[in-house]
């Protein structure tokens, strides 16, 4: 029977990720200082963002006494495979609701995903894009009774007050540097961001500019706040799309930081920020801190 006990356990018990500050010729060249926020290193299976972003909405599950979980992905979900992991902790049933065919049910991601008891559900691209189709949504309501209906990337209003407590655990600092794709770590973060403090997210999907109407729905409170910025130009084709010299540089770069990155979602992201660095888009003296939102799971299919 799942409580309250096990989400206390998951959550309570946690102590925070480590901050390592980072050395490149390129940041003395620029006078830059940055650090990254080992998030990644959170959880061995709830990884990075979404040990934060699914915080409060386990929470809130337990305590409707929903009887499981029900979320949407692709088939190399990050958001899936940590919510997967998550019931399995909390002892509730799971659905992944996936884009994609079948066949993928053997990748790393959807294996592990399925050996933690998740129930995989395929469909095609067409309905999957009727995610947030109230009447959908019922239809699935219907099929899995008593499960919790959680959106794609755990992007909801409750993920937020979990991203903002981030805060508490980073110095002070010019600006703080994340990957960004359905929006709930940037709005949570919004929501609580210091006044001395910028934040820059970078757009790891191809045609985000509806991101900012997202992060204004998530945060209304964004829409107000010139403290933040998206940058749009880095997606490297779009989402979980990697051109092989960027694979090379991002190699690079984790080998050169001595940290481990992703091609999806910190890596495209650390990739982005050195070449801003190198176009001058930081001044000189700036003090910075790239959140590492995990995600490493994913690059054992090759991504």
């Amino acid at each position: 029977m799942s409580d309250l006990h096990a989400w206390q356990r998951l959550y309570l018990g946690a102590t925070s990720s480590p901050l390592q500050p980072l050395h490149h010729p390129l940041l003395r060249r620029h006078g830059i200082r940055l650090s990254i926020k080992r998030d990644d290193l959170l959880h061995p299976r709830l990884s990075g963002n979404k040990w934060r972003k699914l915080k409060y909405v386990l929470r809130q599950a337990l305590t409707e006494r929903a009887t499981g979980l029900l979320s949407f992905g692709g088939a190399w979900s990050n958001h899936l495979h940590a919510l997967a992991a998550a019931g399995r902790e909390l002892g509730l049933p799971t659905v992944g609701i996936v884009r994609g065919e079948p066949a993928s049910a053997a990748n790393p991601t959807l294996s592990d995903a399925a050996a933690w008891g998740m129930a995989l559900r395929f469909v095609s691209r067409q309905d999957y894009r009727r995610r947030q189709d109230p009447d959908w949504l019922a239809t699935l309501a219907a099929d899995y009774p008593g499960h919790y209906l959680i959106p794609e990337g755990g992007s909801t209003g409750l993920a937020l007050p979990g991203v903002a407590e981030l805060w508490r655990e980073l110095p002070a600092a010019d600006e703080l540097i994340l990957p960004v794709a359905s929006g709930g770590t940037l709005a949570g973060l919004i929501e609580a961001r210091p006044a001395g403090t910028r934040l820059t997210g970078y757009a790891v999907l191809k045609g985000a500019g509806w991101l900012a109407e997202t992060i204004g729905d998530l945060c209304p409170a964004a829409l107000a706040d010139a403290g933040w910025r998206l940058r749009l130009e880095h997606h490297g084709g779009g989402y979980a799309k990697c051109p092989a010299e960027d694979r090379r540089r991002i190699l690079e770069l984790a080998t050169a930081l001595a940290v481990p990155l992703e091609p999806v979602y910190s890596g495209k992201a650390m990739l982005g920020l050195f070449r801003d660095i190198e176009a001058g888009c930081y001044p000189s003296g700036s003090s910075l801190i790239f959140l590492h939102t995990g995600g490493l799971q994913g690059a054992r299919g090759g991504l």
